[in-house]
């Protein structure tokens, strides 16, 4: 299986925003479009598409925020897997490669992501791959993940 993570830009923006989530999911994520016009309000935050065998399976974003003491954290935010993908091993995959661009673009340095308590399946899979909860929530009472580099 090739795997592969592009920007989305005007090639394959109308295909990002007919991804969708699956049911058990809506209020764990925002919409393709949603997430698409935060990008604009926060250029820090990438969008980018991911494809598996040169098919659109999902989407992501990624970035790195200024913190409370001037620098900056980097974070994985709205990894979405479109519903016709779900349970086929995407999740796991799409995030390994995704903290392997952050790292090769921004530097080694840990990695911050949110997560609604409510959701087990994300959390399993973050916890699998390194993530730790870090007892801090964001404003929108997510889970602060951290994944600490060796």
């Amino acid at each position: 299986m090739e795997y592969e993570i592009r920007i989305v830009d005007e090639t394959n923006r109308e295909a990002v925003l007919a991804l969708r989530m699956a049911d058990e999911q809506r209020g764990f994520i925002e919409s393709p479009a949603e997430c698409l016009q935060d990008a604009k309000e926060w250029p820090e935050f990438r969008p980018v598409g991911l494809y598996a065998n040169g098919r659109l399976v999902g989407f992501a974003m990624y970035g790195a925020l200024l913190d409370s003491e001037g620098g900056h954290n980097l974070w994985m935010d709205r990894l979405l897997i479109d519903a016709r993908f779900q349970r086929q091993g995407y999740g796991q995959r799409f995030t390994e490669l995704l903290i392997e661009r952050m790292l090769r673009e921004y530097g080694e340095q840990p990695i911050y992501l949110s997560v609604y308590a409510e959701n087990s399946g994300a959390i399993r899979l973050y916890e699998d791959l390194g993530f730790e909860f870090i007892h801090e929530y964001d404003s929108d009472g997510e889970l602060i993940f951290k994944k600490a580099l060796l």
